[in-house]
Order: structure tokens, then C-alpha cells, then sequence
């Protein structure tokens, strides 16, 4: 289990994620889990949040509850902060979330007494992906940050066709809205035309269909529909890959963890599902849908 915390400058923070992913790679390759015995298990477990994560933590579910077919899990989206919300409140068991936990939401746990505990259950790389038409393969890092604050409005700036850029971002309630806010663009607003899209597939639904689109979804979600692009950390670096690969040895500058968030201890079910998630069938699974698996013990 880790404690979530916030970076210091841009260089810090990926280090940062370049440590967190090196974990992962050393848990990767270490002794397998399988999933737990849970004889007799039953109710029912409601986990909230992330969208990046939504598709995911529904094939755990799935086959969760078939190795329990005492147990209901419900999964449901709408972003981050979403999950924490109903955690807060109670009306979810577990949070699915794609950045760590606010000090707001936090204190407002620990208020209830029941602080939060952190537990990793997969790593991602946030996938920059324009229109197949665009024959841009790369970005700098700081060429995105300019598209995504609007100081750069038009695809010719950074070596493209003459063509408007239009910024597609996830709603303000989504995980992935603030780490690229915050490892992007340095906490800066994005750019007052970008349209808030709903989730992640109404992202890539509008880029696919937007000759001049821009949007960022978890690599797990890549289709032929859309391009992804290259990063360069700085101008001088070689671009690279949304990749497995790149994910874990921390060469992808947006490489990050996924959690899960319970409120207190996890009871019951919601341990044996997070054990599960992090099992190897939990791990197959998480490879099987484009994500990276989590380091041994989450």
C-alpha cells in the first residue's frame, strides 16, 4: 500500500512516476497469486469512480463473481472524484480513482473515522490521440502544454497541417482531467474552448470524428479509430511510445498509478475483490484490456 502525494517540479514528478512504475516491474516479475479462496462469500460490493478505470474494474467484477456467485458487484464510472464522493457519503464501498487522494477528501474521511487506505491496482499511460488524418506522429511536452492552455491554436505551430486545434478534455470530476492538468500543464486552466467530454469514449468518439481534434484518454482504451501520439519530456529527448513497456520502465513521461480507495479498513468482499484484482487472474486480466499489472501486494 502506498500514500499519495504531491510532486514538487516537473522533473521531480517523473521521477517520481518513473520509481513508481520501476515497483511495478519488479512485482511483475515475482512470485504469482492466485486468486484467494472465499467459500461461503456473499452480499454485495459497490465501487464508484474513474472512468479510466471503469472497464476494467468490470471484468474483475465479472469474474469475480463467478468464483462467488454469492456476491453482486456494481461498477459505475462518472470520474474520480466522483468515487470519493460516495465514499465520503457512503453510498459506495470501494473508489476507483486515476490520481491520488485530495487532502480535502481525505479530512472529510477522517472526519467520519474512517481515514483512507491506498492501494494500487494497476499502472496506465495517459494517451494523447488526435485524428488518424493528422500527420503529426510527436509532441514535446511543452508543445502540449501550449495546445492545452490555448496559447498554440493551430496544428501548422507545431509542425502539422494548417488546420484549428480543438481540445477535447474529460470533465472536471475525472482523475485524468487533473494529473494532466497538473503533469502537463503545470496546474495552468486549460483553454476556455476545450470541451468537456462526459467519459473516456466520448473522447474518442469526437477526436475520431474531428480532423483538427486533440484528447487524452488510458492506453487500455487505444482503438484504430484515433492516432496516438509520441511525447518528448523536452525538445532535444527522442518521442515516446504509450506503451507497456514504456509504462513500466518510466521512459513514457505521463506513466502513472491506478488506485483503489476504501474508507477504513476494507471489509470482507471488498478485500477479496482488491486481493482478486491483484492476484494473477487479476493481472491477466489487467494485461488482457492494455493496462500494466500492479505491483505484488498492491
Amino acid at each position: 500500500m502506498r500514500k499519495g502525494r504531491r510532486s514538487g517540479s516537473t522533473p521531480a514528478r517523473f521521477a517520481v512516476a518513473a520509481l513508481v512504475v520501476a515497483v511495478a516491474l519488479s512485482g511483475a516479475t515475482g512470485c504469482r497469486r492466485e486468486p484467494p479462496v472465499t467459500d461461503g462469500l456473499s452480499g454485495t460490493l459497490v465501487i464508484r469512480g474513474s472512468d479510466t478505470l471503469v472497464n476494467l474494474s468490470a471484468a474483475w467484477a465479472e469474474a469475480f463473481m463467478e468464483l462467488n456467485p454469492g456476491v453482486q458487484v456494481s461498477v459505475s464510472g462518472g470520474g474520480s472524484s466522483t468515487g470519493f464522493a460516495a465514499l465520503i457519503d457512503g453510498s459506495g464501498d470501494l473508489a476507483n480513482a486515476s490520481r491520488p487522494i485530495k487532502s480535502s477528501e481525505r479530512q472529510a474521511l477522517e472526519t467520519k473515522g474512517k481515514p483512507a487506505v491506498e492501494h494500487v491496482v494497476a499502472l496506465d499511460a495517459v494517451t494523447m490521440i488526435v485524428n488518424p488524418s493528422n500527420p503529426l506522429e510527436s509532441l514535446t511536452m511543452g508543445q502540449l502544454a501550449d495546445i492545452l492552455t490555448g496559447r498554440v491554436t493551430n496544428w501548422r505551430q507545431v509542425g502539422g497541417s494548417d488546420q484549428a486545434i480543438t481540445v477535447y478534455s474529460r470533465e472536471t470530476s475525472s482523475g485524468t482531467y487533473a494529473f494532466v492538468r497538473e503533469h502537463v500543464m503545470g496546474n495552468e486552466d486549460y483553454v476556455a474552448s476545450a470541451r468537456l467530454m462526459p467519459s473516456t469514449e466520448s473522447v474518442l468518439q469526437a477526436v475520431a470524428q474531428d480532423r483538427g481534434g486533440l484528447g487524452y484518454i488510458g492506453m487500455g482504451y487505444l482503438t484504430p479509430a484515433v492516432k496516438a501520439l509520441k511525447l518528448a519530456p523536452t525538445a532535444d529527448a527522442t518521442p515516446v511510445e504509450a506503451t507497456e513497456e514504456n509504462a513500466v520502465s518510466g521512459a513514457y513521461p505521463l506513466a502513472r498509478p491506478l488506485y483503489v480507495y476504501s474508507a477504513g479498513e476494507p471489509g470482507e468482499i471488498a478485500r477479496a475483490f482488491i486481493e482478486f484484482a491483484t492476484s494473477e487472474a487479476g493481472r491477466r486480466i489487467a494485461v488482457e484490456m492494455g493496462f500494466v499489472p500492479p505491483p505484488e501486494g498492491g
